[in-house]
């Protein structure tokens, strides 16, 4: 049942973030400390480089406020939840090849299931999509090539 929920919840989610020129990036609904939460992030199609091109503080609030009153008005959540909207955020995860494509040139961090060229995981900057393979010119100073299907969590680093 509460795949149901998300799926209903990530269709009416995309509808209303889309009129406001955004994506949904992922959505959950689990039980925590404080009770059900329906997190829902937004992303901003593009490349995102700049805080001019993320998602801002007021996008959350506008998709908050608009999936809000249609989630009350539809009653797809049969129990009593919090909403959260929020962006991937700056260290996000990378999880589709869209993604290596999209933030090439950023610095990132890859864990891999099986060691690539002896490794578990490599940190640098992501040079891309090569069939099904990430290239990453990687702080040893090598450009390595990593089969998409042995990643097992990606994630942007943090620049300042």
């Amino acid at each position: 049942m509460q795949g149901d929920v998300i799926e209903q919840v990530r269709a009416l989610a995309a509808r209303v973030a889309g009129t406001f020129g955004l994506e949904i990036f992922d959505v959950q609904f689990r039980r925590e400390a404080t009770g059900m939460v329906l997190r829902v992030q937004i992303d901003r199609p593009g490349p995102s480089a700049s805080a001019g091109e993320s998602v801002s503080v007021e996008d959350c609030a506008h998709v908050s406020r608009d999936l809000s009153a249609m989630l009350d008005v539809d009653d797809l959540v049969p129990t009593a939840y919090t909403l959260e909207v929020s962006s991937p955020g700056l260290d996000r995860p990378l999880r589709r090849a869209d993604d290596y494509r999209r933030f090439t040139g950023r610095r990132a961090k890859l864990v891999m299931r099986e060691q690539v060229d002896g490794q578990g995981f490599f940190k640098g900057r992501l040079g891309g999509v090569d069939g099904q393979d990430v290239l990453i010119d990687a702080d040893d100073g090598r450009t390595h090539r990593v089969r998409l299907d042995v990643i097992t969590r990606a994630n942007l680093e943090v620049e300042f």
